[in-house]
């Protein structure tokens, strides 16, 4: 029992950097954080929009070879930040007159009072506010995340019945840096963010989804699959790398 509790310890309890652990990437000073996952088995590196950089070990990984690890990486996370710095990435804090990302289109943030009342307007979509002062991003996330669920779950069941895929449920989460998942039990996760991409992006991220219910893999028969069902999928990839960091990964 004793082992078995410590097992769960390791798989849920993050361990963070040292004090003083930094690299320098281009002129830029970021930490560097590390955590244990019982699950994975390799060592991986990550660098977030945020300028931190955070490692995953292995349960029983030695924490002296990860810090190895950042320092033989310091090129591709240097590569990785020109990336990101290249990309047009959203500001922390959202305020009418900003340009925000939207169904694959950059679009201004208007905010109007009608009345007593005030409204943010984006494309087509028009909703209530309690104030134009302030940061709008929470207010926008907010209405964003309540469309996902309606759109999204409508767009899996359309496309699950045009491919023959059966369903057990859709579920629309705020994660933080996967586009969608599939369980063995066929359930479709998908991340909320994907609202804001073109409707060929999303549409080829829930097809990879129920692709998976066929092919719970990456081999080269789950991809034949996809590609059979959406040929230009990667298109739809190249424009995930190229613009994740507009969407907030």
């Amino acid at each position: 029992m004793n082992s078995l509790r410590k097992y769960f310890q390791l798989l849920l309890l993050p361990e963070t950097a040292p004090v003083g652990d930094f690299i320098e990437i281009d002129s830029q000073r970021m930490p560097v954080l590390y955590r244990r996952h019982a699950r994975a088995k390799n060592y991986v590196i990550r660098l977030q929009t945020d300028r931190t950089i955070k490692v995953t070990l292995p349960r029983r990984g030695s924490m002296k070879f990860a810090q190895e690890f950042v320092c033989s990486r310091k090129p591709w996370l240097e590569k990785q930040w020109r990336t990101l710095v290249d990309r047009k990435i959203p500001p922390l804090t959202l305020r009418p007159g900003m340009e925000v990302l939207f169904r694959g289109k950059s679009v201004f943030l208007e905010v109007v009072q009608r009345g007593e009342n005030w409204e943010m307007l984006l494309e087509d979509q028009c909703f209530a506010i309690p104030s134009p002062e302030g940061d709008l991003r929470p207010l926008m996330e907010s209405h964003f995340k309540k469309l996902a669920r309606a759109e999204l779950v409508l767009r899996v069941e359309q496309l699950a019945s045009s491919h023959g895929s059966t369903i057990r449920r859709v579920v629309v989460r705020n994660q933080k840096s996967r586009w969608g998942s599939c369980s063995r039990s066929g359930t479709i996760s998908l991340n909320w963010r994907l609202i804001l991409v073109p409707a060929m992006v999303s549409d080829y991220i829930i097809i990879h989804e129920l692709m998976h219910l066929r092919e719970l893999n990456h081999s080269t028969r789950f991809w034949s699959e996809v590609e059979r069902v959406c040929p230009n999928y990667r298109e739809a990839e190249d424009w995930l790398k190229s613009n994740s960091g507009r969407v907030g990964f």
